[in-house]
């Protein structure tokens, strides 16, 4: 009796409309939005939203991107008013980019990444970008009518073949804030005409949940060896035998903690790559190829030392080098760990880099 009894009573609920069960509602009638960028304001905290020319449904294909703004003293606060703005209901679960703009980077990150861990529909697997020299809302309303969804995917599809900066979502960078103290963040900075356009600017280094810095060029090319994931790049050179280019293509960092007594004496880095000859006259040989090899190792070693220099600076070991290091020497490790930024600042540093090329 029972089991006839449920599948009647499951039915008359849902025709019922039942206020314990969630509204259905058509695609056309919700505004998805896709990217979510967060600033400081005098009210307390600015954010601004973007739906992308497609993500209202089929019928709003080809509709501009609908862009939402308010603050609020707290962001649930200035999400819900972002309810009022739109003639279509607001959702917020496909969100997969979040931007936050260098001012909030300066006064803190993680009431942002506690929101986003606790919110139902947002979480933590959106994409994280700093905005770097502008505000979160500018670079937004950089996208006009397409929005940013199109340029942002690209970027991170572009990581993913190591042809872009490394990208991380908020998971990561929050687990890094947790677990290190410190975290690295892929920073885009408007350009063009009236900033219309986003180009990457290197990686913002968050220490405790504030911005430490920013490294760029070669110390942010540095990092990329740190954390095992370089772009694309391309070394010119110039050998007896004529002009070569040399694309690398991998690369592996591993790191040694050394002790003397309790205390760690040494840090030991051994970052080994891999390189294709991707152009060349003649293929070098013997002595050019050493000599090749010796002027990559030479170019990667003053990436990582460069990279190296201004995070012991700031005390943010960002790519986890003691953690994993640590693990050789558990007990030792767990000695240090609470005053590994100090420790991370002054240990003297060895590096090692290692290539190997192919045709």
């Amino acid at each position: 009796m029972k089991k006839r009894l449920l599948p009647c009573l499951t039915a008359c609920l849902l025709l019922s409309g039942c206020s314990g069960l969630p509204t259905a509602r058509e695609m056309g009638d919700m505004a998805l939005l896709r990217t979510l960028g967060v600033d400081p304001s005098p009210a307390g905290v600015a954010v601004t939203g973007s739906t992308g020319p497609r993500a209202r449904g089929v019928e709003g294909e080809g509709e501009p991107a609908l862009t939402l703004a308010a603050d609020r003293e707290s962001l649930s606060g200035a999400c819900l008013a972002m309810q009022g703005q739109s003639d279509s209901f607001v959702f917020f679960g496909y969100v997969d980019q979040l931007l936050l703009g260098e001012a909030l980077a300066e006064e803190g990150v993680q009431p942002v990444l506690d929101y986003f861990s606790r919110d139902a529909e947002l979480g933590l697997g959106a994409q994280l970008w700093l905005v770097r020299g502008a505000s979160a809302r500018d670079a937004l309303s950089a996208g006009g009518e397409q929005g940013l969804d199109a340029r942002l995917e690209t970027l991170q599809n572009d990581s993913e073949m190591g042809i872009a900066n490394l990208t991380r979502t908020a998971g990561e960078a929050y687990t890094d804030l947790l677990e290190l103290g410190c975290a690295y963040v892929p920073a885009l900075s408007p350009a063009g005409d009236g900033g219309a356009f986003l180009r990457e600017a290197g990686y913002g280094v968050l220490k405790g949940d504030t911005l430490a810095g920013f490294l760029e060029g070669e110390a942010a090319r540095g990092l990329e060896l740190l954390a095992g994931g370089p772009s694309a790049d391309i070394l010119d050179t110039e050998l007896p035998s004529g002009p070569v280019s040399v694309k690398m293509t991998s690369a592996q960092t591993k790191s040694v903690l050394v002790f003397r007594g309790n205390t760690p004496s040494a840090l030991k880095l051994t970052c080994k790559l891999e390189a294709r000859l991707s152009e060349y006259r003649q293929r070098p040989e013997g002595e050019e190829l050493k000599e090749l090899r010796g002027e990559l190792e030479d170019r990667e070693r003053e990436r990582i030392m460069a990279a190296l220099d201004r995070l012991q600076t700031w005390g943010a070991d960002c790519t986890g080098l003691g953690a994993k290091a640590g693990m050789s020497h558990p007990a030792r490790w767990q000695g240090v760990r609470a005053n590994w930024p100090e420790w991370f600042g002054q240990v003297p540093v060895e590096v090692t880099v290692q290539i190997g090329i192919n045709s």
